[in-house]
C-alpha cells in the first residue's frame, strides 16, 4: 500500500485541469497548489516520513506498477495541455485568466512532462527513451535528453557544466547561461557522436535535426488546428516549463564543486556533489527527483530505488519553497551561501 503514495504525483495534472476549466482566480489553482499548499504540507509532514519499505529490492525493481505510473503521465499531460491550448485560443478571457492558465500548464509540463522525461531518459529500453523525447516535445526542450545524459552527468559540479550554478550566481543569469550553453553543448555532443560513427551532418543518426523538425512540426500543427494565438501560448508555456526545469537545476548543484586531480581530471561524482531534499511531498510529486544525490551517484537507478543520502548537503526546504527562495537572489544567498561546502 505504501507504493500507492506515488499516485499523489497526479495531483498536479488535476490541479492544472481545474485551472483550465475554472473562471477567475481559480485559473491559478495549479500555482497556488504547487507553491502554497505543498510547502505548507511539507512543513507539517516532513517529520512523518516512513522509512523504506521492507519489500525486497529486486521485487520493487521488477514491479511494473512503478513504470506504468510514469507512462500514464503521457495521456494526462497531452490531454490537459490540448484542452488548455483550446481554451486559451478560443475563449474570451481576462488577462489574469490567460496568465493563470498559462502558468498552470507550464507547471504541468515541468513536473509531469520534463521530470518524467528525465526519469525515462535514463532507461535502457528504446521504448522508454522514446517516451522521454515525446514528453520533452511540448516543452521545446528535446535536446535536454542528449545534453543531460552525455553532458551534465559527466561534467556536473565542474566549470564544464552549464547546468551547475556557481556560488553567488543569480538564478536569472543562470537561466541565460544554462539554456543557451546546454543547447550549444547538445549540438557539440551530437557532432562528436556523428564523427565517432563516421556519419555526416544529414545522417539519420543526427537526433538534433529530428528534434528541430518535430518541434517545428508540433508548433505548425498548433497553428493549423488552433490558430496563431494558440502558437503564442504554446511557446510561452514551453518556455515557462523549461525555466522551471532550469530553476530546479539551479537548486540541485548550487555552488558545489568537484576537485581537480593532479592528473587534470575531476574526481568521481560523489553524493556530496548534489543538494538533497528529503521532504516527503516534493519527493513523491516529483518521483523522487529530490533525492538527487543518489541519482547522480548512480544515474541508472529507478526512482523507486533511490535512497536518502544524509551525508549530502541538504536543502533547508523542499523544492517548491526553494524555487520561490531562488527567485529572490539576496534571500537565496543569505540562506544558502553559508551551507555550501567549501573545497579546502
Amino acid at each position: 500500500m505504501n507504493d500507492l503514495k506515488y499516485l499523489f504525483a497526479y495531483t498536479v495534472p488535476v490541479a492544472a485541469l481545474v485551472s483550465v476549466l475554472s473562471p477567475g482566480m481559480l485559473t491559478f489553482t495549479a500555482p497556488l497548489y504547487t507553491f502554497l499548499l505543498i510547502p505548507i504540507l511539507e512543513l507539517l509532514l516532513k517529520s512523518m516520513e516512513s522509512s523504506q519499505d521492507e519489500r525486497s529490492h529486486d521485487s520493487r525493481l521488477k514491479n511494473l506498477f512503478f513504470d506504468f505510473l510514469l507512462y500514464l503521465n503521457i495521456p494526462f499531460v497531452f490531454s490537459v495541455l490540448g484542452l488548455g491550448l483550446y481554451v486559451l485560443a478560443t475563449e474570451n478571457l481576462l488577462t489574469y485568466e490567460y496568465v493563470g492558465i498559462s502558468l498552470s500548464l507550464g507547471i504541468l509540463l515541468a513536473t509531469n512532462a520534463i521530470n518524467v522525461a528525465h526519469e525515462l531518459g535514463h532507461r535502457e529500453s528504446l521504448f522508454e527513451r522514446s517516451l522521454s523525447k515525446l514528453l520533452l516535445l511540448p516543452c521545446l526542450y528535446m535536446h535536454f535528453y542528449l545534453e543531460h545524459n552525455f553532458g551534465h552527468h559527466k561534467n556536473v559540479a565542474t566549470p564544464l557544466d552549464p547546468a551547475t550554478a556557481k556560488l553567488n550566481q543569480p538564478v536569472y543569469h543562470f537561466w541565460l547561461t544554462s539554456v543557451s550553453q546546454q543547447y550549444f553543448n547538445a549540438w557539440k555532443i551530437q557532432m562528436t557522436l556523428l564523427k565517432q560513427h563516421h556519419r555526416g551532418f544529414l545522417s539519420s543518426k543526427n537526433d538534433m535535426l529530428f528534434y528541430t523538425f518535430f518541434q517545428l512540426l508540433y508548433l505548425s500543427l498548433i497553428v493549423v488546428i488552433l490558430g496563431w494565438n494558440a502558437l503564442f501560448f504554446a511557446v510561452c508555456i514551453g518556455v515557462m516549463s523549461f525555466l522551471f526545469l532550469e530553476t530546479i537545476n539551479y537548486l540541485e548543484h548550487y555552488g558545489l564543486q568537484r576537485q581537480k586531480l593532479p592528473s587534470g581530471r575531476y574526481e568521481r561524482v560523489q553524493t556530496h556533489h548534489s543538494w538533497n531534499s528529503n521532504h516527503i511531498i516534493g519527493r513523491i510529486v516529483l518521483y523522487e527527483l529530490t533525492r538527487h544525490s543518489d541519482h547522480h551517484y548512480k544515474s541508472s537507478k529507478k526512482y523507486q530505488d533511490l535512497t536518502h543520502k544524509p551525508e549530502s548537503p541538504q536543502l533547508p526546504f523542499g523544492y517548491p519553497t526553494s524555487i520561490l527562495l531562488a527567485l529572490v537572489p539576496p534571500l537565496w544567498f543569505y540562506v544558502m551561501n553559508s551551507r555550501v561546502p567549501r573545497i579546502e
